[in-house]
């Protein structure tokens, strides 16, 4: 009989997580003190001990959610994260391989041979296994794939030919299907013949006799109208449907507008070729939202926190190097105006505030256009009006907040001038930052790249260097 699977709120998990490195650092602590006494039957004893704390580890992950399962792998350091997984029960591993991060998928994969491989990937269904498959070997893939049936073997090619950000690459192949010209009886009597339906089963799919989609029978509808009804009368016939080729961030958009548990994935002539759940739009969702935080910072990939050292600057290289020419060019704005500085101490004082809130709001800006192209707000004939409205937030909260500045500098320094200056550099580089916040992220998308990527650096190197070069010009101009 096996072990009922328990499932696990955020609080649980943090406890479960704590129990696992407990039970790892008991296990280490023991090991060392046998290693480090000479006594007959050493071995034994060490094996004794050895299996103590790792059997009562492998009864704990036993009932655990995979996706708690991965949590715990990802939260620890890389020897003790292999030791868990040799503990895993091996039927569980492609479901668990599906639900850890890339980075920390590489380093399990990397430590399974062959067969391990090929025996996860076989319990995974079609459209499970095209996750899986790009960090698979290919001489793994082949043998997967000689062990698939006819229909999984077109399932499986039809699921990796789809983009990575398509609806095709996010459907399944799970779902109930009936005809239109049956009563509510016959349906009733069908799914009787299930051991379980498919997760987030809402609603059935009506199919013609050419396997075209004609409607949905959602459940609530199948279970309260009369037996004897026929599926034609009950369906809905205007419902939403994707296509394989459309957006996945489109998907979610209408997953979330229209409050869907599921929805059918139809080609060209309407046949029904798979469809999109929930929890894969909100996989989909967590993992784009990710993708966007760390292209922010100017990180190209996921990175396992336990990752090498040597990976993890290789990961970071590529923008600390634009970083580094950035700040050299600000370094050189300020060099100069080198004599100013000299002359009037105050403004080596004042000029980091001028960049830090022309940073701020460069990042705001560049916030609210990256999340407007995220949700398909903003068209091509739009951006105007958004940049028109961007500089005049910017030119208000330019006078506002340099004049509040204008007005302390003055007090600070004696010297109505130096609070001109600086009230009018604020609003120049506030209007700067408006500019770059929506100028970036529209002109990455015209070329069909990723509006996040870097897009913190960016803004900040030019509101630095422009920051500077602004309240420094300004300065020389009408102080000196």
């Amino acid at each position: 009989m096996s072990e009922e699977i328990q499932h696990a709120d955020a609080d649980e998990l943090q406890a479960r997580l704590s129990e696992v490195q407990t039970l790892l650092a008991r296990h280490h602590l023991v090991e060392d003190l046998v290693h480090k006494q000479e006594m007959p039957r050493h071995e034994l004893v060490e094996s004794l001990v050895h299996k103590q704390h790792l059997n009562e580890l492998r009864h704990k992950l036993d009932k655990m959610h995979p996706a708690d399962v991965a949590y715990i792998l990802e939260a620890l350091p890389l020897d003790e994260r292999l030791m868990v997984w040799d503990l895993v029960k091996a039927e569980r591993d492609g479901e668990i391989l599906l639900e850890v991060s890339d980075a920390v998928r590489e380093t399990l994969i990397a430590n399974m041979d062959s067969d391990e491989l090929v025996a996860a990937a076989e319990s995974l269904d079609a459209d499970e296994l095209a996750d899986l498959a790009p960090d698979l070997p290919h001489e793994v893939i082949q043998d997967v794939f000689q062990s698939l049936s006819v229909e999984e073997r077109e399932q499986l090619r039809a699921a990796m030919s789809y983009p990575e950000d398509s609806v095709g690459s996010i459907m399944d192949f799970e779902m109930v299907t009936v005809r239109e010209d049956v009563t509510l009886e016959v349906v009733l009597r069908y799914l009787r013949r299930f051991d379980e339906l498919p997760d987030h089963t809402d609603q059935l799919f009506v199919l013609d006799r050419d396997e075209r989609l004609k409607g949905v029978l959602p459940l609530n509808k199948l279970l309260i109208n009369d037996p004897e009804s026929e599926v034609a009368d009950v369906m809905i016939s205007d419902f939403v449907h994707l296509e394989p080729d459309d957006d996945a961030e489109e998907a979610a958009q209408a997953f979330e507008r229209y409050d869907l548990v599921s929805a059918p994935v139809v080609d060209r002539d309407d046949r029904l070729v798979g469809r999109v759940t929930v929890n894969a739009v909100v996989d989909f969702i967590r993992e784009e939202s990710e993708s966007e935080l760390l292209a922010q910072a100017g990180l190209r990939e996921e990175e396992d926190i336990f990752a090498s050292v040597w990976n993890s600057v290789k990961n970071r290289w590529t923008w600390l190097a634009i970083n580094l020419v950035t700040a050299f060019i600000a370094s050189r704005v300020i060099g100069a105006f080198e004599g100013s500085i000299e002359k009037l101490v105050a403004l080596a004082a004042l000029m980091p505030i001028v960049a830090g809130i022309g940073g701020n709001s460069g990042n705001q800006t560049i916030t609210m256009i990256v999340r407007a192209i995220a949700l398909g707000q903003i068209q091509p004939e739009s951006a105007r009006r958004l940049l028109h409205k961007e500089l005049g937030v910017a030119l208000i909260n330019g006078l506002v907040w340099g004049g509040l500045l204008g007005v302390v500098s003055w007090w600070l320094y004696h010297s109505f001038q130096l609070g001109l200056v600086m009230t009018g550099a604020m609003t120049l580089n506030l209007l700067l930052a408006a500019t770059v916040g929506v100028v970036i992220p529209m002109t990455m998308q015209k070329f069909g790249r990723d509006p996040a990527l870097g897009s913190s650096v960016l803004i900040t190197a030019v509101t630095d260097s422009g920051g500077f070069f602004i309240f420094l010009g300004l300065a020389t101009l009408f102080l000196l």
